[in-house]
């Protein structure tokens, strides 16, 4: 068994002996130099593979980086894969990019080798949301797509997510097929580089103008737009896309008074402004919650690069802004959502005929309120592409209302199948103005929300640990917690163990098992005898474990909001103390 540094060395000489530009060989001869082996096992211990999240990692030189050949290897497997899926017809494929360092340049890469492979491909001609491409693929009837992203990662990264007919990311058995077809490009002559520019179309405008319209008839209660039109809205694009489509989403719903973030307006893959672009962190929010303080917004909003995920801030009683967690703004927006879904002709005959979807680790604050409406809700693993996937086997058979899950996720609508910012932002806005309208605000809501159905209070912990050191440690924490779970955490008892990955769930204290339907992946959950729930996953896109603890309280009243709160935030940090 060839050791990492072996193993890296020996693929770095297989690139060098390749036919790979001066500039790549003059780099990988100065890794294959340095008395410091780290960086070159780094970057060549092994090949970028799809995830969660498709193809990502840093950008540089190496079988495990980011660069012009390994976007080559995945864009020609993925020529290969569809010229044998659809072998008696014109394949079309749609490529859209972000704002990252390179995203640019490697949609044009892919855009030549597909159609060097004799796929007609359209291109969006600038940076558009990664909810774009999804719409566009189905619209334009295409066969595939890629858009050009690393979502919320930091500056050093980029990535490339495939994408199916159905619109959504690739899902089994696609994904491991193609990533046979990317396995066999074990030589750079096998790429197809040199394009051919008759069959590269830009993505035209009536793209967009579709899609608009689709968002703007999803959104109820349009009157309370119209009457509170001028609400005060604060949005940041972080350096990103959305700044392209946000913006003018939320004009051609009727909003008068968007307040845009002008640190942040001008695209930028350094993101200046922020330690990491990725909204789910407060220090990315602070400049939109500057601004929103300084001229008394309603709502603040904030997205990644690609536009797929979004953070909001609301004000609390006492007029300070606060950032709800994804828990909390994917429950708020179903709760208005279930509240105002539409009924006779133009709308559901029954409700048992709609249903909406989250993931495992997602809060089941939102299975509680689905019940009450008499909503079907499903469970899925964690990725938006097996949200998809189910959309797809429902299609027909139930009508689709909603998705989200914990990382900032939000889908209404079955028009676009991933993750798509701009129409959350767009119904946050929507909710903003109908609370406004009700004579209440959003936290208003969100207390009244859990004094219906239960106070659920959420927790992430993310223990970051990289490289290939970092992988072994992360696969030997899951296995310790597999083997030897623990029988107690933070003084509560564990009686139930799902483990996806043998899909089994056990009640420890009888013992008795049953199966768990869904596909295989390594996930673990533990339920404690107090209704507490606490899901353990690597990550599919970042070198991260993470730990997603969940617990439950009752509110009677609103007034006893702070009280119950601060009694869960301490479940919560007692759960954390115990798993570091």
């Amino acid at each position: 068994m060839p050791t990492l540094l072996e193993t890296a060395t020996a693929k770095a000489n297989h690139w060098l002996n390749s036919n790979i530009d001066q500039a790549t060989k003059d780099q990988v001869k100065k890794l294959l130099s340095n008395p410091e082996p780290k960086e070159l096992i780094d970057s060549f211990y092994k090949d970028l593979e799809f995830g969660t999240g498709g193809l990502r990692g840093i950008m540089g030189v190496g079988a495990n980086c980011m660069n012009q050949y390994t976007v080559g290897s995945a864009t020609q497997g993925l020529a290969n894969y569809l010229k044998k899926s659809f072998p008696d017809k014109q394949i079309q494929v749609a490529i859209a990019y972000d704002s990252r360092n390179n995203s640019k340049y490697f949609a044009q890469v892919i855009a030549n080798i597909f159609s060097a492979n004799g796929i007609l491909v359209h291109l969006f001609s600038d940076l558009r949301p990664t909810p774009l491409l999804s719409f566009a693929i189905r619209h334009l009837k295409c066969d595939s797509g890629v858009v050009v992203t690393a979502s919320h990662n930091p500056k050093e990264y980029n990535g490339y997510k495939a994408y199916w007919n159905d619109g959504a990311q690739l899902v089994p058995p696609h994904d491991k097929d193609v990533i046979k077809e990317v396995t066999a490009i074990n030589n750079f002559d096998l790429i197809q580089f040199t394009p051919d520019p008759s069959r590269i179309k830009s993505v035209t405008h009536e793209v967009e103008e579709t899609y608009y319209k689709e968002v703007i008839s999803r959104i109820p209660r349009k009157e309370s737009i119209l009457k509170q039109k001028n609400i005060s809205l604060v949005y940041s694009s972080l350096h990103g896309a959305g700044i392209t489509m946000v913006p003018e989403c939320l004009k051609r719903l009727g909003f008068e008074n968007v307040n845009v973030v002008e640190e942040q307006r001008i695209p930028d893959g350094n993101f200046p402004t922020v330690q990491s672009p990725n909204p789910e962190e407060h220090s990315a929010m602070e400049l939109a919650l500057k601004k929103a303080k300084a001229i008394n917004a309603e709502l603040v909003m904030a997205t990644d690069p690609d536009t797929d995920r979004v953070g909001f801030g609301i004000k609390n009683s006492k007029g300070e802004f606060f950032l709800l967690n994804g828990n909390q703004g994917f429950s708020l927006m179903m709760w208005f959502i279930l509240k105002n879904l539409p009924t006779g002709q133009a709308g559901l005959k029954e409700k048992k005929d709609a249903y909406i979807a989250k993931t495992i680790v997602t809060t089941e604050l939102v299975d509680d309120m689905a019940r009450t409406f008499g909503i079907e809700c499903y469970n899925t693993l964690t990725g938006f592409k097996y949200i998809a996937e189910l959309m797809g086997e429902l299609e027909g058979k139930k009508k689709f209302i909603a998705a989200g899950e914990e990382s900032y996720g939000y889908m209404v609508g079955d028009f676009v199948r991933d993750k798509d910012a701009v129409s959350a932002c767009a119904f946050f806005a929507a909710m903003a103005a109908a609370a406004k309208d009700d004579g209440q605000t959003l936290y208003d809501w969100l207390l009244q929300m859990y004094v219906e159905n239960g106070f659920y209070k959420e927790g992430l912990i993310n223990l970051v640990r990289k490289g290939a050191d970092g992988e072994q440690q992360i696969k030997d924490m899951m296995e310790k917690f597999r083997n030897d779970p623990p029988q107690t955490l933070a003084g509560e008892k564990i009686v139930r163990l799902l483990d996806y990955k043998t899909s089994v769930e056990k009640e420890l204290g009888s013992g008795k098992t049953k199966p768990i339907t869904l596909p295989v992946s390594d996930v673990l959950q533990f339920y404690t005898d107090q209704g507490s729930k606490i899901s353990v996953r690597p990550s599919g896109t970042e070198p991260k474990i993470k730990f997603y603890v969940s617990v439950k309280g009752i509110l009677t009243s609103k007034s006893d909001y702070e009280k119950v709160n601060a009694r869960l935030e301490n479940k919560i940090s007692a759960i954390r103390q115990a798993l570091s």
